[in-house]
C-alpha cells in the first residue's frame, strides 16, 4: 500500500501549489504527519515561545486525486489513525482562552501506552485520536494554520476512524492535505492544544453526487454535521445554521421556517474549537432526518 511521506508538506491551501503526491479513486494509502509544531518541541524545556510559527500545522500534500475536477465533490473515509508517542501538550502566555492567567510557558510531555494518554501516573486517558487538519485546495491562499469553507484546521474531535468527510473541489485533483493529529481533544480545544502528535492514517477518496453545501460535512454513524468557520462563534454559528436549513429544504422539499424549526429542535450545535484565526463550530443533523 502506498504510504506519502511527512516531509512533502505544504503549509497553505491553494490552486497553485504543485501536488506533491497522486492516488487514484477509491485506492487505500497511508499519509505520515508531524505533530502540529512540526518537531520543534521534543523535551519539557523546549518552550511555545521559542518555535519557528511559519512551521506550524504542516500538512502532508497537496495530494491530487486522479479523476477528480472542479465541481465534483469528493468523500475522504478515515479508515484508521496511528498516533505515535510521545505526545506533546503546551501552556503559554496568551494561549488559549485563559492565557490571560498563564504567567510563564510550559511543555508537558505525555507519553501514549497501550491505548492511553499518561497525563500523570495518577490519570491516564484512553485516546481518541482525530485529524486536526484536513482540506482541499481553495481559491484563496490560505495557510493551513487557518479553518474556512475548504476545511483546513478545523479541529472537529469527530474526524476519527470511521467517518467520512465531504468536500467539494474546485481545482483538477482536489488538493488535499491532511496533519495535526490529536491523541486526545476536548471540544473548544480551549488551552489551544490537544495531545499534539506525529502520526499515521489510512484513507481512502472517493468521488459522490449530489452534494450540496460548499462547506465540509462530516458523517459519523448517526449524524451529519455541517461544518461552519468565521471570526467569531455567533458569524459562525449563523453560517452553519443557514447552511443547514438550505440542506434540510433541498433533501426533505420544505419550507425555511420548517427547516427552521427543525434545527432548533433536532440538530445540536457543538463548539469544535475556539482558539484558531476563526471560531468553528458543527451543526449535527440526526440521519434519520437526511442521508447521502
Amino acid at each position: 500500500m502506498k504510504t506519502i511521506s511527512k516531509k512533502k508538506v505544504t503549509f497553505y491551501f491553494d490552486t497553485s501549489t504543485q501536488p506533491q503526491a497522486f492516488v487514484k479513486l477509491n485506492e487505500e494509502f497511508w499519509v505520515e504527519t508531524d505533530d502540529c509544531y512540526f518537531g520543534q518541541i521534543k523535551t519539557e524545556k523546549d518552550l511555545r515561545p521559542n518555535i519557528d510559527d511559519t512551521l506550524k500545522n504542516a500538512a502532508t500534500g497537496p495530494i491530487y486525486v486522479e479523476g477528480v475536477n472542479p465541481g465534483d465533490a469528493i468523500c475522504v473515509e478515515i479508515l484508521e489513525i496511528r498516533p505515535n508517542s510521545p505526545g506533546v501538550m503546551i501552556t503559554s502566555p496568551g494561549h488559549g482562552i485563559l492565557g490571560d492567567l498563564i504567567t510563564k510557558p510550559d511543555t508537558k510531555i505525555i507519553p501514549i501506552e497501550n491505548g492511553k494518554a499518561i497525563f500523570t501516573h495518577e490519570i491516564q486517558l484512553d485516546i481518541e485520536p482525530m485529524i486536526g487538519v484536513i482540506g482541499v485546495a481553495s481559491a484563496n491562499k490560505i495557510p493551513s494554520t487557518w479553518p474556512g469553507d475548504h476545511g483546513g484546521n478545523m479541529d472537529v474531535k469527530e474526524i476519527k476512524v470511521g467517518s467520512k468527510v465531504y468536500f467539494p473541489v474546485i481545482v483538477e485533483g482536489a488538493g488535499v492535505a491532511f496533519g495535526d493529529v490529536h491523541a486526545r481533544m476536548a471540544d473548544g480545544e480551549i488551552s489551544g492544544s490537544g495531545i499534539e502528535v506525529s502520526g499515521k492514517v489510512r484513507l481512502r477518496i472517493s468521488k459522490v453526487e449530489g452534494f450540496k453545501v460548499n462547506v465540509p460535512i462530516v458523517e459519523t454513524e448517526n449524524e451529519l454535521m455541517v461544518i461552519s468557520s468565521e471570526a467569531t462563534l455567533e458569524k459562525a454559528m449563523r453560517k452553519g445554521a443557514i447552511l443547514s436549513c438550505k440542506l434540510l429544504q433541498d433533501y426533505l422539499n420544505i419550507n425555511f421556517p420548517d427547516a427552521y424549526r427543525l434545527v432548533s429542535i433536532a440538530c445540536d450545535v457543538k463548539i469544535c474549537q475556539v482558539v484558531n484565526p476563526q471560531a468553528t463550530i458543527r451543526v449535527c443533523i440526526p440521519k434519520s432526518l437526511i442521508r447521502f
